[in-house]
């Protein structure tokens, strides 16, 4: 039997995590005690809780907002826009054109993007953010990283013209991947873990088709931060093991947040057949750093930091007459303010387009 002074231990204890949480969470310490109480008194699943359940019902609302009848004193313009919207339709007055037929040929077009749904500031409007630039470039594929559940939830709602598959479900963060139904034919998916991983980081991987090309896709956040950095160069060998193994009629392209440094790569070394998309096209500087808090000001850090995080590596498919891709052309995305004074993420997107081809240099 527990004695007084014991007892006494734990409700200090408890009132002060009740204090800590509500401080962390902005709310009341009858809130925080049920969530403490929830979870074992863990005070990282406890805040891990709330803040999932807290963006839920912030997504929830926003769509609520967006779709809500009409009040009686409003004036109907317009009907009231549909539950759904079909992001293969091209945005008015865009001044892009990428390549937005469906019957426009057999190369591909890709995003790839970090979207920090970790951090839960204006999340919801960053969110309507990404989807207004899928409308705007509609590309066959898009790579994403850092989704939580209520973010991915909010893309099947919007995105019905994508088919949208992850690398996670209820814990955590994860990556993802959408693929253009009308293009993008998926034949299979698989997650492969990282042994070593202290993040809880895989690879996401897509065998698909577009036309007549052959594509095995692949995603991933690589171990972040400048101390993981030989887990990280674990992480790149398997990657460019895949790419390498994988059967010589098929185009292997990965894109994702790599957290990697330039010296990394090089003491990894790419297989002769793998290119740094980037690289390859001419290592452009308008489009060399992804994450860059000079320009980006998201998060709020006392130092200025330009790095090439997100990357793109190809490797084309090698066998006689095998279409293969070829990178054409390179640009970020994102680098415009929402109105919430915001940008869609702390990192920029890459916007990528390839040509495909078949390979007549083996006849």
């Amino acid at each position: 039997m527990a004695s007084t002074s014991d007892a006494g231990d734990v409700e200090e204890s408890r009132t002060r995590l009740c204090e800590e949480f509500a401080g962390a969470a902005g709310t009341d310490s009858g809130v925080a005690q049920c969530y403490l109480a929830e979870n074992d008194w863990n005070m990282e699943r406890a805040l891990n809780s709330f803040f999932e359940a807290d963006m839920e019902k912030v997504f929830e609302e926003e769509w609520i907002s967006e779709h809500e009848a009409p009040t009686k004193n409003q004036k109907v313009e317009e009907k009231a826009p549909a539950t759904r919207i079909d992001l293969t339709v091209d945005s008015p007055g865009s001044s892009h054109q990428p390549s937005k037929e469906d019957d426009g040929g057999s190369g591909l077009t890709m995003i790839t993007w970090n979207v920090d749904g970790l951090d839960t500031e204006n999340l919801a409007e960053r969110a309507r953010g990404l989807c207004s630039y899928l409308a705007l470039y509609t590309p066959d594929v898009v790579f994403l990283q850092e989704l939580i559940p209520p973010y991915v939830q909010y893309l099947i709602k919007r995105a019905v013209s994508y088919t949208i598959i992850q690398a996670g479900s209820e814990d955590g963060y994860f990556t993802g991947m959408m693929l253009k139904k009308t293009r993008v034919k998926l034949l299979e998916s698989q997650i492969v873990a990282y042994p070593t991983t202290q993040m809880m980081r895989n690879l996401l991987v897509a065998q698909v088709t577009l036309r007549d090309v052959k594509v095995c896709l692949m995603t991933s956040h690589l171990e972040s931060c400048k101390g993981q950095s030989g887990e990280r160069m674990k992480q790149l060998r398997e990657v460019m093991r895949r790419m390498r193994e994988a059967p010589d009629d098929v185009n292997v392209l990965f894109a994702g947040d790599t957290n990697l440094r330039d010296s990394e790569v090089a003491a990894v070394g790419l297989p002769p057949a793998v290119c740094d998309v980037w690289e390859h096209l001419g290592r452009q500087e308008h489009c060399r750093y992804t994450w860059d808090t000079r320009a980006n000001s998201n998060k709020s850090v006392p130092y200025v930091s330009r790095c090439r995080f997100d990357r793109v590596f190809l490797r084309p498919a090698g066998r006689p007459r095998a279409p293969r891709l070829a990178p054409d052309h390179m640009a970020l995305v994102g680098l415009e303010k929402l109105d919430c004074g915001r940008f869609t993420s702390d990192h920029w997107g890459i916007y990528c387009s390839f040509a495909a081809a078949a390979d007549d240099s083996h006849t």
